[in-house]
């Protein structure tokens, strides 16, 4: 009877680890954008991209190409009163030569236009994984997996509340009381 138990549990653990569907990932981006907040992090990565296990790392097979499920978010993003990105990609990405990943160089271009008015901020790959990690243990991470198959093509998207910002929390700060 134990062991009974212990595989029921293990079953039920099995089946809340499972990745979303793919036909799922719109409908999740709809329902969870209501309750993120600052330092939450939507990523959308290629499909190579690690399944990282902390807590808050929720990971949605997408089976769509990267920049249609960026441009997706970015919209709906847009539309959010509460949050806005701080948008960071692999600084390795620049790098990578297009000899070693046919079709990093139009990639690179599409993405050049599609955040054409965001600030960009590269960072090394381990770092922004470290960041996910960390981010992970006490806050939400919506992980948006897509089939693209080049490497260092993944968009970190760091939410930051919409109608405050850092200027007026170093103010607030500053003030006394």
């Amino acid at each position: 009877m134990k062991n009974h138990a212990f595989l029921i549990v293990v079953l039920a653990l099995a089946t809340i680890a499972q990745p979303l569907r793919a036909q799922d990932w719109r409908q999740k981006v709809r329902d969870e954008l209501p309750v993120l907040g600052h330092r939450n992090w939507i990523v959308i990565v290629d499909s190579a991209y690690p399944w990282q296990v902390s807590p808050g790392v929720e990971t949605v097979e997408t089976n769509a190409a990267l920049p249609e499920v960026l441009k997706s978010v970015l919209q709906s993003l847009a539309q959010a009163r509460h949050v806005r990105p701080n948008v960071f990609v692999d600084a390795e990405l620049s790098r990578v030569p297009e000899a070693d990943a046919p079709g990093i160089t139009a990639y690179r271009a599409q993405l050049a236009k599609t955040l054409e008015n965001a600030t960009v901020t590269p960072l090394p790959h381990m770092e922004l994984i470290g960041k996910l990690d960390e981010a992970g243990k006490t806050f939400h991470v919506l992980l948006l997996k897509t089939n693209l198959c080049l490497p260092y093509t993944s968009v970190f998207l760091q939410l930051d509340c919409a109608y405050w910002n850092a200027d007026a929390e170093k103010r607030l700060r500053a003030a006394k009381p």
